[in-house]
């Protein structure tokens, strides 16, 4: 077994049940046991303790292989004199929240976000967040080295309900955002409909908008179920929003809501079931956090619309920062802006990964529901709706994203390759290349010429070279596929072209 093979950014991910055809499981429990055993010994070594002794929390979705992967990582912590705190079905935020309420000294969190049922992983978490890149390969080349901790010893095993503490911590943030006459049920008259995707985000209806006097009818796939019968729990995913969308009309309620499995990433709808989600999430997310951060920065990733830097920039007053695609980079890049003095209050990516430094740059989707239910109602005090805040976003005509393969063994650089000779085709032609851009390359075009963009860049980790076009005409983003045609045609080499092609 090649260990690294299971790296996925920050996280670790694999197939972890059986069912689907040339997929074997990889995160067997021999491997389990082993990422297990490595990541104490990285514990030992970062946080400078002995594993005899560490308090681990241990937290997972909704997946079928859930209970045997956490009965994996209970056999190797309690050789090794762990006090593992179970915290059963649990979300992802809520596991780097459990490191300072528990508290713990580190977490692990059991889950592989939106991917499909057979697939699961692992993202662990200290007190200073979610570890990166290069600590997970250091966890997985110790377990290829069988790393263990040097000393066996009994550890402890308790069941903890941390879940309630959490919603506790999302009710009490809506009682004071919204400050309410009735303090107590500051949601009573408002109808909020969740769609949880039958991951681990039904508690939010149930445990934070009720208590708080929240209609919830309408509400649907609150039931874990690790086989997602209903659609993707994803609010990146079209069948998705369009479920949660007919939902709320069909309630009448006032938004819906939607949290992937893991409730990490959050998205919306509002009461005529139009998406709040994408640039609108980033806008409207902008719009709460620059409130108290006049002329702030917020971090995106780098396929954000033109409007909605102008959104950004003209109508809240902000500075728009775009960056390199990847949650964990837009958060590291907001983290260095407010070390270097930058007043930053918001890192996000168009995905719904959404990070608050009043919330710890931890990117929590529930976190991010809530507020936008706080802005909902500081707004309807004023006579308005979230949708008048949107009003003044422009929206591009016409969108796309095309997935061109690299067939080459070398990806990594033939795209880079290829996106080096584009910049100089582009200054050639007199393109408008993006000074800001930080990934990849961007180049506008005027009216007449396609009224848009285009963003060419190298996937984060797959040897795919995504191509994103926006177009403020109808037929604009075939007019800037036209232009790119040209390029192509005579730097074809090691790459797919049969997606731009079509």
């Amino acid at each position: 077994m090649e260990f690294l093979k299971l790296k996925s950014g920050t996280d670790i991910r694999g197939v972890a049940s059986d069912g689907v055809a040339a997929e074997p499981v990889t995160l067997t429990d021999e491997v389990v046991e082993a990422i297990a055993a490595s990541f104490l010994v990285w514990c030992e070594r970062h946080l400078e303790k002995t594993s005899a002794g560490l308090r681990v929390a241990v937290g997972h979705d909704s997946r079928i292989s859930a209970d045997r992967i956490s009965a994996c990582l209970k056999r190797v912590f309690l050789c090794y004199g762990v006090h593992m705190l179970d915290c059963g079905l649990a979300s992802t935020p809520s596991m780097f929240m459990a490191t300072m309420d528990l508290p713990c000294d580190c977490s692990v969190q059991i889950t592989a976000s939106h991917h499909p049922f057979h697939r699961n992983g692992l993202k662990f978490f200290t007190g200073e967040g979610g570890l990166d890149s290069p600590d997970i390969t250091e966890i997985l080349q110790g377990a290829q080295e069988n790393a263990k901790p040097g000393v066996l010893r009994e550890g402890v095993y308790e069941r903890v309900g941390y879940m309630s503490a959490y919603a506790e911590r999302l009710r009490k943030t809506i009682q004071e955002g919204v400050r309410a006459e009735e303090y107590e049920h500051p949601l009573h008259g408002f109808h909020i409909v969740v769609d949880a995707g039958n991951g681990a985000g039904g508690f939010y209806a149930t445990e934070v908008l009720a208590p708080l006097g929240a209609d919830i009818s309408g509400s649907q796939f609150l039931e874990p179920d690790g086989r997602f019968p209903n659609h993707i729990p994803n609010p990146e995913n079209e069948e998705a929003m369009r479920s949660v969308s007919q939902a709320t009309v069909r309630a009448g309620a006032d938004l819906g809501v939607i949290f992937d499995t893991d409730v990490d990433r959050g998205g919306a709808v509002d009461k005529a079931g139009e998406e709040i989600n994408r640039n609108r999430l980033v806008a409207i997310a902008s719009a709460i956090a620059l409130e108290d951060n006049p002329g702030g920065t917020i971090v995106t990733d780098s396929i954000t619309s033109d409007g909605l830097k102008d959104y950004i920039e003209t109508t809240l007053g902000g500075k728009h920062h775009r960056f390199k695609r990847g949650y964990k980079n837009v958060i590291n890049e907001a983290l260095r802006l407010n070390r270097e003095g930058i007043n930053c209050p918001l890192a996000i990516e168009t995905s719904g990964h959404a990070a608050m430094r009043e919330n710890y740059f931890l990117d929590d989707g529930a976190y991010l529901v809530t507020k936008i239910i706080i802005k909902m109602a500081s707004v309807k005090k004023e006579g308005r709706n979230l949708e008048d805040l949107l009003a003044p976003l422009k929206e591009p005509a016409e969108a796309a994203e095309i997935r061109l393969p690299i067939t080459e063994e070398n990806f990594r650089a033939r795209g880079e390759q290829l996106i080096a000779a584009l910049e100089i085709y582009a200054e050639e032609k007199g393109w408008a290349i993006a000074p800001d851009n930080r990934e990849g390359i961007r180049i506008s075009f005027p009216k007449g010429e396609g009224d848009g963009w285009f963003l060419l860049r190298l996937s984060v980790h797959d040897p795919i070279l995504p191509l994103n076009i926006e177009s403020n005409m109808a037929g604009g983003v075939r007019q800037i596929i036209e232009k790119l045609k040209e390029f192509f045609s005579s730097h074809s080499e090691g790459i797919d072209l049969t997606p731009i092609l079509k």
